[in-house]
């Protein structure tokens, strides 16, 4: 069953990569450029990659991408840098034409040039994350992950410091609500946010810096989590590997169905970003667990299933290996539910076994904490023991006042306190946790990836477009043609030309 329900997921999958193979977006071209280092904003802030995109996207077009026409101009108009052409392009001083012959040779010379620099610094940034971990050490699993999310980079980081003192070994900075929205990407560090920091590369910059101090001070290295999501998402996948973020969360489905982003522009975006991630050794986070927001945690199980196997097709297609998909799940069954421990373990169990080499992150319980801290406290300490008797990799520990308000500092170290009592206390327990062979636990498993497989049939015959639009997925329907960013994608032309792309798909070294 298993087998099958792989080879399902394949064939729902493969029109969706065949798709995304034959189309592009202004996200993914913009990423191009800032992989060739074009950085920096105007005076209103909107971003040289956003400028130069729309100047050719004007002029020529993006159906041969963007790197034929700008780096045409460039070499012809004898720029000294991207920024320069990006400038004059802003300015509507530059005539883009799709070149020909010799010129066009010359263009994809510069731009591969331009892109082999690009790769190199992403990958120094990958072998500098090696060497601090040799240098310091490689904490064990399962890895303790904790949020900060005050909307200041300044406030962030002592937080997250703190945090990574107290056991984290994991920091998430969430980003602030609304930015999957924004068409672009801030550009410098920031101090105002909702509910979260904005994703920037300044703001990157120093969360990693910060942290590897953290990390040598403590003797373990210390990981950075941001999200590679939205409607920018291959430009943060770039960014994060320019300045070694070490996970991203990145779902396949995600932005679709709580963002409310056009699906194809997901889909294309997505299979860019996680070939970046593949070639950073970037760690993915996928967002099953969000399901379980809107639908029931029981009715709706086998939708986490289906879509960890989706997340796990798209991945490896990128180039991912195992060790980079951590696929998600979640807490969240009701706790009023007779035997819900149970069903949770069974879960659980399923996923860890269904995918035995990636780093699964297990999210604690959000729906059902009702304000009761005390309550809340022990049903975190319930999901933590589920986490450790089943041996998941990276745990999100959840907070008593989560419900409530944003966790004070005092809080976290209490959720840290709770997790490390479990972990120390029931950390060999898993491996003498053996559900008897139909029993309870391994019924509800089985009958989980049964009706997956079903649903697997039933979007293989409908295709994965239409089972979204269905409202297959966290009961909310969202169709194909519409959705936010459907105006930025379109399909390749005949010679369209990605430099990143063949460096990414292993045509370059």
């Amino acid at each position: 069953m298993v087998r099958a329900a792989r080879d399902l997921a394949r064939i729902a999958g493969q029109p969706i990569v065949d798709m995304a193979r034959s189309h592009s977006t202004v996200s993914v071209e913009r990423a191009v450029l800032r992989l060739a280092g074009l950085d920096g904003a105007d005076e209103g802030g909107m971003p040289w990659v956003n400028r130069l995109v729309d100047a050719v996207r004007e002029t020529t077009g993006l159906e041969h991408g963007v790197a034929l026409p700008a780096w045409d101009a460039l070499v012809t108009g004898g720029y000294p840098s991207l920024s320069a052409l990006a400038r004059d392009a802003a300015a509507g001083a530059v005539k883009f034409r799709l070149p020909e012959g010799a010129d066009a040779a010359a263009a994809r010379a510069a731009a591969h040039a331009a892109l082999a620099r690009g790769f190199a610094a992403v990958d120094t940034r990958r072998a500098q994350r090696e060497a601090i971990i040799g240098e310091t050490s490689d904490p064990p699993k399962p890895w303790i992950y904790l949020i900060v999310a005050t909307g200041d980079i300044y406030e962030d980081i002592p937080q997250a410091q703190a945090a990574a003192r107290e056991g984290a070994d994991i920091i998430a900075v969430i980003r602030s609500t609304g930015q999957s929205l924004l068409d672009y990407v801030p550009e410098g560090a920031t101090r105002e946010g909702f509910a979260g920091t904005y994703a920037t590369r300044e703001n990157f910059r120093l969360m990693r810096a910060a942290l590897d101090q953290t990390s040598r001070e403590l003797g373990r290295y210390v990981r950075l989590t941001n999200y590679a999501s939205g409607l920018c998402m291959p430009e943060i996948a770039a960014l994060a590997g320019l300045e070694r973020l070490d996970m991203m969360l990145n779902d396949c489905m995600y932005g679709i169905i709580f963002r409310d982003i056009n699906p194809r522009r997901t889909f294309i975006d997505q299979r860019f970003s996680r070939q970046i991630h593949a070639r950073a050794g970037i760690i993915i986070n996928t967002g099953e667990d969000n399901y379980l927001t809107t639908a029931d945690a029981v009715d709706a199980a086998h939708t986490v299933v289906v879509s960890q196997l989706l997340n796990e097709f798209f991945g490896t297609e990128a180039g991912l290996a195992d060790w980079q998909l951590g696929l998600g799940h979640a807490f969240e069954i009701n706790p009023e539910v007779p035997d819900s421990f149970l069903l949770e373990l069974a879960h659980a169990q399923l996923v860890r076994e269904l995918f035995p080499d990636a780093p699964l992150k297990y999210m604690p319980p959000t729906k059902h904490m009702t304000g009761n801290v005390f309550g809340g406290y022990l049903l975190d300490a319930f999901f933590n023991l589920a986490g450790v008797m089943t041996e998941q990799s990276i745990l999100l520990i959840g907070m008593m006042t989560e419900g409530i308000h944003t966790p004070f500092l005092s809080d976290r170290d209490l959720a840290l306190e709770n997790v490390r009592y479990v972990a120390r206390a029931a950390g060999r327990l898993g491996e003498n946790f053996r559900p008897p062979a139909g029993g309870f636990v391994q019924q509800r498993a089985q009958q989980v990836l049964a009706e997956a497989v079903d649903l697997l049939r039933r979007i293989g015959a409908d295709g994965l477009l239409n089972a979204i639009a269905d409202g297959t997925f966290g009961i909310t329907r969202r169709p194909a043609d519409a959705g936010r960013g459907l105006d930025g994608v379109f399909q390749r032309a005949d010679g369209y030309f990605n430099p990143a792309a063949e460096f990414l798909e292993g045509q370059e070294s």
